[in-house]
């Protein structure tokens, strides 16, 4: 496999081209090619991947199902982590890659080095940033896993690099892609409910297991993390011991989104935040490892149930849960309500004035999700089927390599990539200050009130 010095010694490196030339802000920010009015659709295109956990490992299998990609590079700290991401290639019967694996810093050579159309990122969190930013500065377009940074200040770095460069920062957001979300998505369109009022989503996912896996099982057992824990073990769960707000929060509001056209005739304006005191995880310590397991000993920062309530300039309002340290069934709390009625996931069920048989009772939401399912779903369900989360991250890779290949913008772009990610610092922020309203940056600098709407719109992706 040739690198990207023996490649291009002899031409003018395409990337050193993007970065030497002054781009005239977003409003030249991958402007679609189009040669005789047709778009132009590259045959393949070479991506890395930094991180190859077991997230990456997934990806990266799905990845290589497809004939138009060649996964050029791979980035880890992690020798089995690796072994095992380059034992899915070959059994998939693709070339082997580059490994960069020269400790914390090495995706920088990766990017640096490697001639690459975009990248995957699936590490801990606080390395989506810097991991983004360095392949955006060096030309490469980027698919970063939620959220896409964790600070106010970090945000505004993926905006502002997106923009100058000219390269894209999708947040890979799968549940925007959830069959019944999207179908909800359909009926808002139409106007089943009417005009939107209230939402509600959030994160409600017993991850006690995830949080505290000693690596004898494989998603879970043990009360260790840090450097005794396993995959996630390892980094997650010290977000819970040292922060205090809705730490996940894309998985719902990334669809809610999309309903409320935020970033495009939509915004966020301002939140609160409240979060209960913090029993969950000391419980679990207790109960699986005794009172004299050192563990038991720490004081958890992160509230059990953070409540996050969102002001929309439209006049909306969403309400965001995070509960991730409780025993409980799982559930993304989706509830969409407009003048005309409303679908809540939970009792799968749905009442539209006027059309629903009985005047205020529910009515099963199956008939209706089937009838408004989405093209999308429709033209591409039996590539979906069995490509993980119920076929949601088929659709959010090929989201990303379709916009590699097309060379223009992804449905989900930097903006809301940050508009989602933010909740995160503000909910702290808010929480810290007795749950008082913190406003939202707006990230579009406000080209959101005439920004068109792309999520799910296009028939390929």
């Amino acid at each position: 496999m040739s690198s990207k010095k023996e490649k291009m010694s002899t031409s003018i490196n395409r990337r050193d081209f993007i970065k030497t030339s002054l781009l005239a802000g977003a409003g030249t920010f991958l402007v679609p090619k189009v040669v005789l009015g047709r778009s132009i659709v590259r045959d393949k295109v070479r991506l890395g991947f930094i991180g190859t956990g077991l997230r990456g490992q997934w990806v990266m299998w799905l990845t290589a199902k497809r004939p138009d990609v060649e996964i050029a590079a791979i980035c880890d700290i992690d020798e089995g982590m690796i072994a095992s991401a380059l034992k899915i290639l070959k059994d998939s019967g693709k070339p082997e890659p580059r490994v960069y694996k020269n400790g914390d810093e090495d995706f920088r050579n990766m990017v640096a080095n490697e001639d690459l159309d975009g990248v995957y990122i699936a590490t801990p969190w606080e390395w989506h940033h810097p991991m983004s930013i360095a392949a955006m500065s060096n030309g490469i377009h980027v698919g970063t896993e939620v959220p896409a940074a964790l600070t106010v200040n970090d945000c505004w770095d993926l905006v502002n690099t997106s923009e100058s460069t000219g390269k894209f920062c999708m947040i890979m957001e799968n549940v925007c892609y959830r069959r019944d979300v999207m179908a909800v998505l359909n009926m808002v369109r139409k106007g089943l409910f009417g005009e939107l009022l209230h939402l509600q989503c959030g994160y409600q996912h017993d991850l006690r297991n995830v949080k505290f896996n000693d690596g004898k099982q494989p998603y879970g057992g043990g009360v260790e993390f840090g450097e005794k824990g396993f995959s996630e073990a390892k980094w997650r769960t010290l977000h819970s011991v040292n922060r205090n707000g809705d730490l996940y929060p894309t998985h719902g509001v990334g669809p809610v989104s999309t309903m409320l056209n935020i970033n495009r005739g939509n915004r966020f304006v301002h939140l609160t935040s409240t979060a209960t005191k913090s029993r969950g995880l000391h419980k679990y310590i207790v109960d699986q490892g005794g009172t004299d397991h050192p563990n038991a000993q720490l004081n958890f920062k992160l509230g059990d149930i953070v409540t996050t309530v969102i002001k929309c300039a439209n006049g909306e309002t969403v309400v965001v849960s995070h509960d991730t340290n409780s025993p409980r069934p799982y559930s993304l709390n989706f509830r969409v309500q407009g003048t005309r009625g409303l679908w809540m996931v939970d009792n799968d069920s749905i009442y539209i004035d006027g059309e629903s048989p009985e005047p205020n009772q529910w009515e099963p939401a199956q008939p209706y999700l089937e009838k408004y399912d989405h093209p999308l779903w429709k033209r591409f369900e039996d590539q979906a089927t069995g490509s993980g989360h119920g076929g949601m991250d088929f659709f959010i890779l090929r989201a990303f390599i379709e916009s590699l290949k097309r060379e223009v913008p992804p449905p989900i772009d930097v903006y809301d990539a940050v508009s989602m990610s933010v909740i995160s610092p503000l909910s702290e922020q808010s929480i810290a200050n007795r749950s008082t309203s913190v406003e939202f940056p707006d990230f579009t600098r406000g080209k959101w009130k005439t920004n068109a709407r792309i999520f799910g719109l296009n028939d390929e992706f």
